[in-house]
């Protein structure tokens, strides 16, 4: 996992990423106890763990880059509930055997999949619930420019036999939160770059022939995978 991918990207991240709809928190809340202890894992600058602990879930937020902890403790700060604690997908440091629910938002496909499964025996309580979702738009199945396996992709190898729901979420660009928005993806270049400027006139020439009234609507699909036995995971 390069831990480096979304330097200097976690404002353009917390400003244009989409979130998630709240009947798939409602559907992630069902699957759960009322006093379930979460681990998000890989949670950026926290637009899932929100969600969570806005409904009165203790949570741990587990995120390895510097610059996404600094904009997930502005998004975590009002929840007494929610911690930020600096680790991996692979070493979260939470201890053995204390977690009820394991989530991963939009991060799953960043992880070495074996390392992962052996972390979440390792934190996960005897009947652990491991979720992994992510948005998905019309015709995603690869990530631009790299080798890394998109979330679908990841989530379609770790899991064996999971539960899958789906969830619409259209979500409405303007065309300074669609430039934001490809700001934020790690492969994209940042400002400083010299393929920036040919980046962005790309971007715009994609608002402008694809938005109208001045908004750009992508219909995504939330995908929600979940396993709750060790055969599912």
């Amino acid at each position: 996992m390069n831990t480096e991918a979304f330097t200097g990207k976690a404002q353009a991240y917390t400003n244009a990423r989409p979130g998630y709809p709240d009947e798939a928190i409602e559907y992630i809340c069902s699957l759960v106890k009322p006093d379930a202890v979460f681990v998000d894992i890989g949670a950026g600058t926290g637009k899932f763990t929100s969600l969570i602990a806005q409904r009165g879930y203790e949570v741990f937020a587990v995120e390895p880059n510097a610059d996404m902890r600094e904009q997930l403790a502005v998004t975590i700060a009002p929840f007494s509930n929610a911690k930020i604690v600096n680790g991996t997908a692979e070493a979260t440091t939470i201890p053995n055997d204390s977690i009820d629910v394991i989530t991963c938002a939009q991060a799953i496909g960043w992880f070495d999949l074996d390392a992962f499964r052996n972390e979440c025996h390792r934190i996960g309580k005897r009947d652990v619930i491991v979720v992994s979702l992510h948005n998905e738009s019309p015709g995603d199945n690869h990530v631009p420019g790299s080798h890394r396996l998109t979330s679908k992709q990841a989530a379609d190898i770790f899991f064996s036999n999971p539960t899958v729901r789906e969830f619409p979420n259209p979500i409405f660009y303007t065309r300074e939160r669609w430039i934001q928005h490809n700001a934020s993806i790690s492969d994209n270049p940042q400002s400083s770059d010299a393929e920036y400027d040919t980046h962005t006139a790309k971007m715009n020439e994609i608002f402008d022939r694809k938005s109208m009234d001045g908004l750009l609507r992508i219909d995504l699909i939330t995908k929600v995978y979940s396993g709750s036995t060790q055969e599912e995971i």
